[in-house]
């Protein structure tokens, strides 16, 4: 798996990988991570790639990770 690129961001850590014919970005929070894979024929290249990630989409990600903190959290309470 190669490193395409560290799309700096405030709220969440982001990094492009190319696989295998598959962009996969990675996107990370604490010990949370998202992990979105798309076909290198979805997107016109790196930068059709990167531009996926607008703020509606960092949003929902940022939202989505709050979610699961919560569900974590709830879970490790629960089974204490």
């Amino acid at each position: 798996m190669r490193v395409v690129a560290d799309i700096p961001n405030p709220h969440v850590k982001i990094t492009l990988h190319s696989y295998n014919g598959k962009y996969i970005l990675k996107l990370e929070k604490a010990n949370l991570e998202q992990i979105y894979k798309i076909e290198e024929t979805e997107v016109a290249g790196d930068e059709g790639a990167i531009a996926l990630l607008d703020e509606e989409f960092i949003e929902a990600v940022v939202n989505r990770f709050q979610d699961m903190r919560d569900a974590f959290v709830s879970t490790v309470r629960r089974n204490d």
